[in-house]
């Protein structure tokens, strides 16, 4: 059986996602997600934990991040843990752990105004916010078969 390497989160947009358009027409969306957790310590206080998480999204799911992703948005980020190393400018080697998004949905919709679902705004008349799903499809050359 082959392993199974799956993220699924739900927080809040540190910061608007920062595109970048590559050679090729690739485009890639970086941005940070905050979850928080609460727990009570031994005193019997509520703590509350943030645990911050750096995102990519590649290819139409970036230009899509880029269109609706905001600071502050709450959204869900199902992807995959992707670990890679580099060198700094002191010759170090680095490690930077991702998820890899596969599928965001905007949660409580966009400020501003309402979407349609298919990741186009819409004016909607009664201003009300609808859910916005945005999902990575695979690559020809990730298919199993």
């Amino acid at each position: 059986m082959a392993g199974i390497n799956k993220v699924i989160l739900v927080g809040n947009l540190g910061k608007d996602p920062e595109v970048r358009h590559l050679e090729g027409g690739n485009s890639v969306a970086h941005f940070t997600l905050a979850t928080n957790e609460y727990y009570k310590d031994k005193q019997g206080a509520r703590v509350e934990r943030t645990e911050w998480h750096n995102i990519s999204a590649w290819r139409g799911l970036a230009e899509l991040a880029e269109k609706f992703l905001k600071k502050g948005s709450q959204v869900y980020v199902e992807g995959k843990l992707r670990t890679r190393q580099y060198q700094d400018k002191d010759q170090q080697t680095r490690y930077v752990t991702e998820i890899i998004a596969e599928e965001i949905s905007l949660l409580g919709g966009r400020p501003g105004g309402g979407t349609n679902g298919t990741g186009s705004a819409t004016g909607s008349a009664n201003g009300a916010d609808e859910n916005v799903s945005l999902r990575q499809e695979p690559e020809l050359d990730q298919l199993p078969f």
